[in-house]
């Protein structure tokens, strides 16, 4: 059976404390990590590590570069017309989209 190992720390006076080390290394906290708090209905407090979302190496990569080339060249964004958003329209339809369900191979 896994032991407890207990231990404390501070408040200052504006409500902040310092993660205790053995903690930090137990949950692997870098600096500017995230750590996340469940509230139990019994007063205990869970405190874990928030485990970032793995981000699309592609979509990552071309987001930064849109962003970027707006912050270098703004004189580059043009407004949409209603004509592309008229052609758009006439393409898709009434097609709805569930963006929250999942890619399948079989609907292939």
């Amino acid at each position: 059976m896994a032991s407890t190992f207990d231990v404390e720390s501070t408040l200052t006076d504006r409500y902040q404390t310092t993660v205790p080390e053995t903690v930090r290394r137990v949950l692997q906290l870098g600096k500017r990590d995230k750590i996340h708090y469940s509230i139990r209905p019994s007063g205990e407090v869970l405190l874990t590590r928030v485990v970032p979302r793995e981000e699309d190496p592609a979509l990552g990569q071309f987001l930064r570069f849109l962003a970027r080339d707006i912050a270098c060249h703004p004189e580059r964004l043009r407004a949409i017309d209603a004509s592309l958003v008229a052609r758009l329209h006439s393409l898709v339809g009434d097609v709805e989209i569930d963006l929250d369900q999942p890619l399948s191979a079989d609907d292939e």
